[in-house]
């Protein structure tokens, strides 16, 4: 629990916490205000039904974490890869293996932590994002009745810790090739590479990129009521269920890697 607790001070004071939940509210706010502001202007009277939507309670939770999920995991996996590779970059591994702490140990309390600070950046993202929501709707005339919804509400939780899970699954997979590489930088460019990539490759191999695993994060959010978020990479073609069991495959697979080869890699500098 020491080594838990120091790790999440550690990434409280870490700019890069605060910068990656500031770009996807800041993105996500200004998107919904933007909506709200212009739904009813000349511009876009074609559309507007379709751009109300987006601040039209009770579809607005939906698609609020819609955004998060999809846009959220690519800055999971920024963020997975900036934590891991200031982790040999900065000397940090080195110094937590030179004190005895045991290697595979700190690897993946390392991530743990992160996946608590994903959890809170969901949750306080998903926050402002209805707050900007109601105002948006405000702005647009649209009724906000809907807001207080309770089938709506009580549902949040669960898909809460479903996208939030999605999510961990991404960010595993940058903290992974960041620590493979032993470089932010070099966890920072194929992750965005993998993410982009995959979402490309769905175009002509579906059939493959299905199984992979931002597809599967996508695939495993899908419910009755919603379909695949818009901003997430790759298709979404398997049964919500099945691809849950993948996301934790994936999960567990990147961070097994991430352990053993700190396990094994020779510590220099």
């Amino acid at each position: 629990m020491r080594l838990f607790f120091s790790g999440l001070r550690k990434l409280v004071r870490r700019p890069a916490t605060w910068v990656t939940v500031g770009l996807l509210i800041g993105l996500l706010v200004l998107i919904l205000l933007a909506v709200g502001a212009t739904a009813n202007g000349g511009g876009l009277r074609a559309n507007s039904a379709n751009a109300k939507l987006l601040i039209t309670f009770p579809g607005a939770y939906d698609r609020i974490l819609q955004f998060i999920t999809g846009l959220g995991g690519l800055f999971a996996v920024l963020y997975g890869a900036a934590i891991a590779g200031s982790e040999w970059g900065w000397g940090t591994f080195k110094s937590a293996v030179a004190r005895g702490e045991s290697r595979v140990r700190y690897m993946l309390i390392s991530y743990v932590t992160v996946a608590v600070m994903i959890a809170f950046g969901i949750i306080i993202t998903f926050a402002v994002g209805v707050v900007a929501a109601v105002i948006g709707a405000h702005l647009a005339n649209v009724s906000t009745s809907g807001l207080g919804d309770s089938a709506t509400i009580g549902d949040l939780p669960e898909r809460l810790l479903k996208g939030w899970i999605a999510v961990v699954e991404e960010g595993a997979l940058g903290f992974t090739i960041a620590t493979l590489a032993r470089s932010q930088l070099a966890g920072i460019g194929v992750g965005i590479a993998f993410y982009f990539g995959e979402g490309f490759a769905s175009l002509f191999l579906p059939d493959i990129v299905k199984y992979l695993p931002f597809s599967v994060a996508n695939a495993s959010l899908v419910t009755g009521s919603s379909t695949a978020g818009a901003f997430a990479g790759g298709a979404s073609g398997l049964p919500a269920d099945q691809a849950q069991v993948l996301v934790f495959a994936w999960l567990v697979g990147a961070l097994i890697v991430a352990a053993l080869f700190s396990d094994r890699a020779e510590i220099t500098g």
